[in-house]
């Protein structure tokens, strides 16, 4: 199962934690990756933040867990460190992997570390939020079938509010501005407009399958099924 937590990188209370603000400004390109965070049966249960991880694994709260030809490679803190000199200086870096240089060395941003004495599931449960039903949608106009960008973007209720239309996944949508005003206080069949698709529910927060989807953290999926898979 996996959780609710894999939305985002916001904070678990159940989850070992560690200080520090969030701000990403001024923040290298590295730090604002995201790190895949099993529990001690190596289930999924969060993304967290690039600093979150290092901290876990500084802590020995937490294990780098490395997929490499299929097999997995676990690492503490130190052993990552001087795996990660050790292909720096053979010069075998590869594509979409993140670095960050420190004082005296530099290491590998890791994809997945392992909680070595946690061993809940939080509840499976997908956020309804604005950025989310976007993120659903696929930024796209459900009327038009038009993308765009957040700011040119809004909610529109399929049955209107004025008419007891509920905030619901089913019946909230992705909607451009002048669909949005075209379409006013009227159903679609009243305005004319037919949706792209049915508004349902997502089985997974919508970014974490964006996230799936791009080759920098394609070893999530030894771990995290996609929806349809």
């Amino acid at each position: 199962m996996v959780s609710q937590a894999l939305d985002s990188p916001a904070q678990s209370s159940r989850v070992p934690s560690t200080s520090g603000g969030n701000s990403s400004v001024g923040v290298p390109p590295a730090m604002q990756a995201a790190v895949l965070a099993l529990n001690r049966n190596f289930a999924a249960i969060q993304v967290i933040s690039v600093k979150r991880a290092f901290c876990l694994l500084f802590k020995e709260l937490a294990e780098v867990i490395h997929v490499e030809d299929g097999q997995y490679l676990t690492y503490n803190f130190d052993g990552w460190r001087e795996m990660s000199e050790l292909k720096s200086a053979l010069g075998e870096k590869k594509e979409h992997e993140d670095w960050i240089r420190a004082v005296n060395f530099e290491i590998q941003v890791p994809r997945v570390i392992r909680l070595t004495t946690y061993d809940r599931v939080p509840r499976n449960a997908v956020k309804f939020n604005r950025r989310n039903i976007f993120l659903r949608d696929g930024h796209r106009c459900q009327y038009c079938g038009n993308r765009y960008s957040s700011p040119r973007l809004s909610l529109d209720h399929v049955i209107p509010k004025s008419r007891g239309g509920p905030e619901t996944w089913e019946n909230i949508v992705c909607a451009c501005l002048k669909c949005n005003v075209d379409k006013g206080g009227r159903t679609p069949q009243e305005a004319g407009m037919r949706l792209l698709q049915q508004p349902i529910k997502p089985k997974r927060s919508p970014l974490l399958n964006r996230q799936l989807n791009q080759p920098k953290y394609e070893s999530w999926r030894h771990f995290i099924h996609q929806v349809g898979e």
